[in-house]
């Protein structure tokens, strides 16, 4: 197994201080159950084991210190987003799951703030609100749209507020109004997660830091008379033995075997800037400090932190070479966002720009998240698929997939969560085959609707000759003028918010133009280097 690469610091860990990590794991340990990652969700599950009576005996194997991954990269915004959207996740699961997904991720924001006030958490959160803001005309279409339909299927809490308001409350020249909902949670993600790590050892779980699983051996179930337990995790320094497993590992689950093809790491990157001043944040008002994401296509979110830095994220999505993780920095990414935070607030211009950094969320298939067993074995279980919403999800996830391991629904999510699959679909082809390349021209189209699902039959049937909306250069090896009758562009959500809103909005320096992919376009991996030149939206001819 390929050693982890060591990353650019996110905010939030170099703002921490002083940390001491928990002891690696020196010699042979044997536990009831073993949990792989010592992000949000592998803490949460530990901590759900050891809450029941019978509690059983629990080590947590993290391979670097608790935060390394996306627990302490992300945005820090626990909201009820999941997948794609709320018209994504209507169009590739149907409008039940998202009712189903949008209460219980009304649910898990709720509980991860008890959860945090109960437990007393220093990580500086905040319940401010949400905006979804439109930054060109096709956009107030587009989250008009969604309100509609969230309206339809019986959820409310959410309005549309015009530009005035939304300038009331966050002040952009850019802003046509906006999505606001009011549940929202802001937390330090890098506090919040090593927080959790303190609770978990406090209720008796072992947490074992820079203790990468190099592998998991199934034991016979023959030795000692059948009772040796039944998985064997190998470390640099040692092993642990253990009766269940799980597999808490989201981005980086394609090191391990048992989970290979179930979920693909994809990349994003942040920025913050130095704190501002009076005189820079005066302008922008803020005085909410409502988290914001945008209704574009390449999607950004952004928040004022306590010390009033603006840190953004977003823009440029795409997915690994192979099972490499090795691409969590991208400076074409980052100038793509200094430039967003420009266009946005165009005082800020030159602004410093504090801290730089990126990492690796978890992609599914389906673009949903799924927990359940790692085939079928109920000693194992798994959780993948965030797709950069866990902050939220990740606490009550846990408790479920507890629950699973141990066959009783204490927590009563179970039912309730519609996570919860045995058959998480795997990627056809492979890791390289055409399919991941689709849902990467998905994430950065950020595609409401069909445009998804035709991606994904446009490709797997091999009929991929294709005219669509992209930012930037292009590259011009695969550019050419669309020719009448072979392809179409991109209409994201039934209108033309793919191409209009595009040339309307083209903040970063952006510029649209339309594309042709050939057949022999599609193989190999996304270019991780020109990913910021490089944005194609796929479509059936």
């Amino acid at each position: 197994m390929a050693d982890l690469p060591d990353s650019p610091l996110s905010l939030w860990l170099a703002e921490y201080g002083d940390y001491e990590p928990g002891p690696p794991l020196a010699g042979d340990l044997t536990v009831d159950v073993a949990v792989i990652g010592g992000g949000f969700l592998g803490l949460s599950t530990a901590m759900a084991l050891r809450d029941r009576p019978d509690a059983p005996s629990v080590a947590v194997l993290e391979a670097r210190d608790v935060g390394y991954g996306a627990s302490g990269r992300n945005g820090s915004f626990a909201m009820t987003v999941v997948g794609l959207g709320f018209a994504t996740t209507a169009m590739v699961r149907g409008k039940d799951f998202l009712r189903r997904t949008h209460r219980y991720l009304e649910g898990c924001v709720d509980n991860l703030e008890r959860f945090i006030d109960t437990e007393g958490i220093d990580c500086a959160k905040i319940r401010p609100g949400f905006l979804r803001v439109a930054t060109a005309p096709a956009y107030i279409k587009r989250l008009q749209g969604e309100l509609r339909l969230m309206e339809s299927i019986g959820i409310g809490g959410l309005e549309w507020v015009d530009a005035a308001t939304t300038r009331g409350l966050v002040d952009s020249p850019r802003y046509l109004g906006a999505m606001l909902e009011p549940r929202l949670v802001l937390v330090d993600p890098a506090r919040l997660v090593r927080g959790m790590r303190d609770r978990a050892t406090l209720r008796g779980a072992k947490v074992y830091e820079n203790t990468q699983v190099v592998s998991v051996v199934r034991t016979p179930r023959g030795a000692a008379g059948g009772r040796a337990p039944r998985y064997r995790l190998l470390t640099p320094h040692g092993s642990v033995s253990a009766e269940k497993i799980v597999y808490a590992t989201n981005a980086y689950s394609d090191t391990f075997p048992a989970l290979r093809r179930r979920q693909q790491p994809a990349f994003t990157y942040m920025i913050a800037t130095a704190p501002l001043t009076d005189e820079q944040l005066a302008p922008i008002g803020w005085a909410g400090r409502h988290g914001i994401e945008d209704a574009r296509n390449l999607i950004h979110y952004y928040r004022l932190t306590p010390d009033r830095r603006i840190v953004i994220g977003g823009g440029p999505v795409g997915l690994g070479r192979g099972a490499g993780l090795d691409h969590d920095s991208d400076t074409v990414a980052w100038r793509h966002l200094e430039e967003h935070l420009t266009w946005l607030f165009p005082h800020l211009a030159g602004v410093a720009i504090d801290r730089r950094w990126g990492g690796p969320f978890s992609v599914t298939l389906n673009l949903t998240p799924t927990l359940g067993f790692v085939g079928d074995d109920a000693s194992a279980v798994h959780g993948l698929g965030c797709i950069g919403h866990g902050v939220a999800m990740s606490y009550d996830n846990g408790r479920v997939l507890a629950d699973l391991l141990l066959g009783e629904d204490r927590s009563g999510l179970v039912q309730e969560c519609p996570f919860v699959t045995n058959r998480p679909l795997k990627w056809p082809g492979g890791r390289r085959g055409c399919l991941p390349r689709a849902v990467a021209a998905a994430l950065n189209a950020g595609a409401p609707g069909g445009h998804v699902i035709d991606s994904l039959r446009a490709l797997c049937g091999g009929r991929a000759q294709t005219a669509a909306a992209t930012y930037g250069r292009g590259n011009r090896s695969m550019t050419c003028p669309p020719r009448g009758g072979r392809g179409r562009v991109a209409h994201h959500g039934g209108d033309d918010v793919g191409r209009r809103a595009d040339r309307e909005d083209a903040g970063g320096g952006g510029r649209y133009r339309c594309v042709r992919h050939h057949r022999r376009h599609l193989r190999g991996p996304v270019p991780i280097a020109r990913r910021g030149r490089d944005h194609a939206a796929f479509t059936a001819t």
